[in-house]
């Protein structure tokens, strides 16, 4: 059964939250376990830019990378078959947000400011952090964003401290009890016992 509005051979899984959340690494088991294919719009537009994200944001400012980091996500949510990982910030314009929720089963990684700022606290690369007080930061950007990744996910999982395989795990029985996914085409993660004979 389809989940609210997506269509039926919808194919897409977004993963969506704020920086640190956890999407890239949560996303590249989750698509191994699935077996389709991973995308992460940060390496992609990377690769594009021909830069990094933060010196991007530095020579050409924030509005230039958000149209940019737009036509990706338009590009990337027409793949079937396919994991994304998305930018923190993506779900800052409207149209990114409208087209996540109808083109993907969007699962939102929610994980607190504090939790983030244990994981962040020594990441130089993200641009957004460089500054005097970054835990004030990350829960400025948290009260600001977490209404959009609400807005946008047809589900949530909350992070806590569970390894990526709990993680996984988690997502994947969303999916699932969703009718998102066949149980049946998820391999486990345990190989089943061997039977001597």
């Amino acid at each position: 059964m389809p989940h609210d509005g997506v269509g039926e051979d919808q194919t897409c899984i977004a993963l969506v939250g704020m920086p640190g959340g956890g999407k890239s690494t949560v996303g590249r088991q989750l698509a191994k376990r699935l077996d389709w294919h991973f995308a992460d719009t940060d390496a992609v537009l990377e690769k594009r830019l021909g830069c990094s994200i933060r010196s991007f944001f530095e020579s050409q400012g924030e509005d230039h990378f958000r149209d940019i980091e737009a036509s990706v996500i338009d590009e990337l949510t027409s793949s079937h078959q396919t994991v994304l990982g998305t930018g923190g910030g993506a779900v800052l314009r409207e149209a990114n947000r409208r087209l996540l929720h109808s083109r993907c089963h969007v699962v939102y990684l929610r994980s607190s400011p504090e939790e983030l700022f244990r994981r962040l606290r020594h990441d130089v690369s993200r641009p957004l952090l460089q500054v005097p007080d970054p835990l004030a930061r990350l829960r400025e950007l948290f009260d600001k964003r977490d209404p959009l990744y609400r807005e946008v996910a047809h589900f949530i999982v909350d992070t806590g401290r569970p390894s990526v395989a709990s993680l996984v795990n988690m997502v994947l029985m969303q999916l699932e009890l969703a009718g998102v996914i066949d149980p049946g085409l998820v391999p486990s993660p345990v190989e089943p016992p061997r039977v001597s004979r």
